[in-house]
């Protein structure tokens, strides 16, 4: 590929490249695709097949005296094809037009070189990112030069780089770092985002843009190439850029939250049409949505600088598509109560076929989970109802929202800067990652967002610095610290020896070590000790933000069960206890036979997600999880990250009637709440009313109700949650005020609705919104940076 050559050339040159790869012989097709980049040497070798390949890596592992586990060999087992295809040193790099210099065949001691290598995986083979990146380091455990390695797997390719950093105890060795991969380029279509990152790793352009020289140029050059910083800053600065747009060209009913109204509108949209992105990635939405020509076809009379795509087509498929059951939907009545009801289809008018349309979004299945409940209050506007949507059909209550299409379809438009870019709904960490966007880097680019408009923070913030988050590699560290010491508290080992305890925690949590489960590490008392500490914590970040720290323990802690507990058999008991021991502690009959209930919905979880993390990560949501900002938008987002987390362990099924296979998504409201986190509850102490009988019963009866709205399905279920809810907190004020908390705190108390999305209070305290009167096991946020 020739520097000179325009965008438009080079990305036709790699897709018609990615298709010769695609359906031909491993060897030349691989080779066909490299030299594409630019990369050919005749430094090769032919080993004819891939055990045959397998072996001499084996042979090389053990020559340098680290012979590959069985783990490793059982990863190249999986191969049906593999060739290395060719040693790429100096003397190639150096020529614009790369040729042989020295001598032909493999220098398995040449560090200063690259090894490039194919391999074809069977269709019904894992493909995992973890997976493919377990492959490509096996690889390079064996080889002193670095291998890159080109998967091809149904369809697909992968690319996968490992990196290389200073042995820690050797100084003349250096260790294996992260795997960063170029993932599922489809080669028939592949995405533009791929093609144009391939385009950046071509060897022109690197000698030409990089200077790249030779290979310690060409490593660097590759490095700063497959940088994901990089990725996410150009995306910020972008996003940024039409976030400031939208700001100033919609209009929007005021939220009632202060100055910067139409930024939080702007923000919230995002929010949720970035989750429906990553539905579409997952196959759950269909793309075809978020295009014009299908705004043309499904609108009426659809208008660039007209609201019809918005109300029509956006809000539709937020509130009366992915928030209402798939057999429930339709449209509402225009008058009356019914009008009120959010989960019906609104805008019959704007739409071409109607009926069609609700049709074509049955593909879609219901999420749930609060996202996408629309904020208009479901009392009337003369009863003192709020409109922050404006989900209506009423023009006089719709008559200050204005969102042009023009924002979603053009040049500069939401829609074509998502399909610049690579998406992927798989979070990264510190061992392995894809180039391409995932929910912990649009984390941080919605902190920046949400500091763009703040007081403190907003010149600093225009920049666009990325300066309002926490790096990776800290959270990473202060999450892994933490953790680590919580259960060294929690759990104790069985022989009563804790010299070496908190080293084999540290290795239970680290992220490269190299094992699957922990059976040769922890004895089977100490394993189900650590499940039950784990099942036990409670973390609280009291400033979430994006939510870095509690995804970051999420992760951290799914890692750990899967080790201690691969086929989930400990983890499904505790659940089950835990459940048992709250319908011993209920007041009435009507608890108990809600958790006879929840008993059975744990075993159908169970039975569907056996081998999964989806049962691992909604009960660590569930009871361990805890976050507070300032901002509600902020919970939003942190929220986004939960539930994205959640869907990735869902596959969809073709069975409409079980909602294609896809459990709804749990109510975070209870679970993330916007408050400030600095002030406490006014009135007397906490401590002097707890032991009261009354209140500890009210207090509980509150805990259970919120533990309900948690697992609510449907808006029926959760408006009666609520209801509930509120009638507790007025007889909880009273109580507390009766028994001299004082009136502010009491009314205080009564107040606050953890179910209004739009809303902060004004104080915080763990006993009254989170019932956790004893406190956290961890408390970790984000540092002054």
């Amino acid at each position: 590929m020739s520097p000179a050559l325009s965008p438009q050339a080079a990305r036709a040159e790699l897709s018609a490249a990615l298709a010769a790869f695609a359906d031909g012989p491993l060897r030349e097709g691989a080779a066909g695709l490299f030299g594409a980049l630019g990369y050919r040497s005749e430094r090769t070798g032919d080993f004819g097949s891939a055990g045959a390949v397998a072996a001499w890596l084996d042979e090389l592992a053990a020559a340098k005296g680290a012979p590959l586990t069985d783990k490793r060999r059982a990863l190249f087992a999986e191969w049906r094809d593999a060739e290395l295809l060719f040693q790429f040193t100096d003397s190639e790099i150096g020529a614009a037009q790369p040729e042989l210099i020295d001598g032909g065949g493999f220098d398995a001691g040449r560090v200063k070189s690259f090894l490039f290598a194919a391999v074809e995986l069977p269709e019904a083979a894992p493909r995992t990112r973890t997976r493919l990146a377990d492959m490509a380091r096996a690889v390079n455990a064996c080889l002193a030069m670095p291998a890159i390695v080109l998967f091809r797997h149904g369809g697909t390719a992968t690319l996968a780089a490992v990196h290389r950093r200073a042995h820690k105890r050797d100084d003349g060795r250096d260790a294996l770092a992260r795997t960063t991969l170029v993932k599922d380029v489809q080669c028939a279509a592949p995405h533009r985002a791929h093609l144009d990152i391939l385009a950046d790793l071509a060897l022109p352009r690197l000698v030409a843009e990089a200077g790249a020289r030779d290979f310690d140029g060409l490593h660097r050059a590759w490095e700063r190439a497959l940088d994901i910083e990089a990725l996410n800053r150009r995306f910020y600065r972008e996003l940024f850029a039409w976030f400031e747009r939208a700001a100033q060209e919609c209009r929007f009913p005021g939220d009632g939250a202060g100055p910067g109204s139409a930024e939080r509108h702007v923000i919230r949209l995002v929010t949720r049409m970035l989750f429906v992105w990553f539905l579409a990635e997952k196959g759950l939405a269909p793309r075809e949505l978020f295009t014009e020509a299908f705004a043309r076809s499904a609108l009426a009379a659809h208008a660039p600088d007209g609201t019809g795509y918005y109300r029509a087509v956006l809000q539709n498929l937020f509130f009366a598509t992915l928030n209402t059951e798939i057999p429930k939907r339709g449209f509402g009545a225009k008058g009356g109560a019914g009008h009120r009801d959010f989960t019906r289809y609104r805008y019959r008018d704007l739409l071409a076929d109607p009926d069609g349309f609700v049709a074509k979004l049955r593909e879609v299945p219901f999420v749930n989970g609060g996202l996408f409940d629309c904020l208009d209050d479901f009392a009337g506007v003369r009863g003192g109802g709020r409109r922050i949507d404006a989900f209506t059909d009423n023009p006089a209550q719709g008559k200050d929202l204005r969102v042009p299409a023009r924002l979603f379809f053009d040049g500069d438009g939401l829609f074509p800067l998502f399909r610049r870019y690579k998406f992927t709904v798989e979070e990264n960490t510190p061992l392995d990652r894809e180039v391409a966007l995932d929910p912990e880097l649009l984390g941080r680019a919605f902190e920046n967002l949400l500091a763009s408009w703040s007081e403190e923070t907003r010149e600093t913030a225009r920049k666009a610095t990325g300066s309002y988050y926490t790096p990776r590699h800290v959270v990473d560290y202060m999450v892994g610290e933490s953790l680590a010491a919580a259960l060294e508290r929690k759990a104790r080992p069985s022989d009563g020896d804790s010299r070496f305890w908190r080293e084999r925690l540290d290795y239970l949590l680290a992220w490269d070590a190299d094992y699957d489960d922990a059976g040769g590490l922890f004895d089977a008392a100490e394993t189900e000790s650590l499940v039950r500490a784990i099942a036990g914590l409670r973390i609280l970040d009291p400033a979430v933000g994006s939510g870095a720290f509690p995804m970051g323990a999420l992760h951290r802690l799914t890692l750990a069960l899967r080790r201690l507990d691969p086929g989930n058999a400990l983890w499904e008991q505790l659940q089950k206890e835990q459940a048992g021991a709250r319908a011993n502690a209920a007041f009435d009959a009507g608890d108990e036979e809600a958790r006879a209930q929840e008993l059975l919905e744990i075993n159908r979880l169970f039975e569907t997600y056996r081998t999964s993390d989806y049962g691992r990560k909604l009960y660590l949501i569930q009871n361990g999880l805890f976050g507070v900002d300032l901002q509600p938008v902020a919970c939003q987002i942190a929220k986004l990250r939960v539930f994205v987390s959640l869907v990735i362990e869902q596959a969809k099924t073709g069975d409409a009637a079980d909602n294609y296979g896809i459990r709804p998504l749990p109510n975070l409201e209870t679970r993330f709440v916007a408050a400030d986190a600095l002030l406490g509850l006014g009135g007397a102490p906490a401590q002097g009313v707890l032991g009261d009988g009354v209140v500890t019963e009210l207090r509980e009866r509150l805990r259970r109700v919120r533990e309900g709205y948690f697992n609510a399905r449907t808006r029926e279920a959760k408006r009666a949650w609520r209801e509930e809810d509120a009638a507790l907190r007025t007889e909880l004020a009273a109580a507390l005020e009766k028994l001299g908390f004082g009136h502010d705190g009491a009314e205080a108390v009564a107040g606050w609705d953890p179910y209004d999305q739009n809303a902060d209070s004004g104080w915080f305290d763990p006993a009254w919104m989170f019932g956790a009167p004893a406190g956290f096991d961890v408390v970790i946020g984000n540092p002054p940076y």
